[in-house]
């Protein structure tokens, strides 16, 4: 009997320390707000424009990529453009989050051994600098937009959901592989093979249209449904209530796994930097 209240104590205790650690390091905002900009801006240090290089690149690749690929889909400049760089850009803040999860501990290593902060902090630090760099790049979005007269209505508001449910998901998945390839450090250039190949596999560059007799491959593919909860709102159209589900599924199952893996783990942590 006293054995089995030990386990679930630990149990509580585990899932305790984890909360704790996600809580404190959100309201510790002031910090890895100040942190996410510095990193932006120590990117472009000595540089005259500054972070806008990060819009200027950003449109310059969309408008080579829209003209190139829309005459090879033999598709509607009209349409095929803000297709492309809603999806683009979206990818860009997906596969950072993503390639920068990966390394969020490793390249925090003297700060963990050094200063007593929540982990999450650091987690937080690198989707704050990913957003910012949406942010920057979502200007080539609204002049893609307005240049080509993209319907915008009131269901256009839905793309604050699905940036809400990507950052949601973007939190847990950080945190889970910077856990994990601070442990095994092999799992990151997987990771980033990975990322790589899903870029040609979601419907990033080419139309679902184009497959419209293997469009359920779709529903299984988790970075589809990220890209679309947000492009289909700025495109005119709805989401799909698949879209929704699927989305809040990853987001309950990704926290359920992350918040025991990291009361476990994150004591451990500082012995594998």
């Amino acid at each position: 009997m006293s054995d089995t209240k030990h386990i679930i104590d630990n149990s509580r205790s585990v899932l305790t320390s984890a909360w704790a650690d996600i809580i404190d390091g959100l309201n510790m905002f002031p910090l890895w707000g100040r942190l996410g900009w510095t990193d932006i801006l120590q990117r472009y240090r000595r540089s005259i424009l500054g972070p806008l290089w990060l819009t200027i690149s950003m449109a310059v690749m969309i408008a080579a990529l829209g003209f190139l690929y829309a005459s090879l889909f033999k598709m509607d400049i009209n349409t095929y453009l803000p297709f492309l760089t809603i999806g683009f850009v979206l990818w860009q803040m997906i596969s950072g989050i993503l390639l920068d999860g990966c390394t969020v501990f490793i390249g925090a290593e003297g700060v963990i051994k050094q200063v007593n902060l929540p982990l999450s902090l650091h987690v937080y630090r690198v989707l704050w600098r990913n957003f910012l760099t949406f942010l920057h790049n979502a200007v080539v979005i609204l002049a893609v937009i307005v240049i080509f007269d993209v319907p915008v209505d009131w269901s256009s508001l839905f793309v604050l959901a699905g940036l809400a449910i990507l950052i949601l998901n973007g939190i847990w998945v950080a945190l889970l592989l910077g856990l994990l390839c601070a442990r095994f450090r092999d799992l990151n250039p997987i990771i980033g093979s990975i990322v790589q190949l899903s870029f040609f596999v979601t419907p990033i560059i080419w139309n679902p249209v184009l497959i419209p007799d293997k469009k359920f491959i779709l529903f299984f593919n988790p970075f589809f449904h990220f890209v679309e909860s947000v492009r289909a709102p700025l495109m005119g159209g709805a989401v799909p209530v698949e879209t929704w589900l699927v989305l809040i599924g990853i987001a309950v199952v990704g926290w359920a796994i992350v918040i025991p893996t990291l009361g476990v783990m994150k004591r451990q942590l500082v012995y594998w930097l």
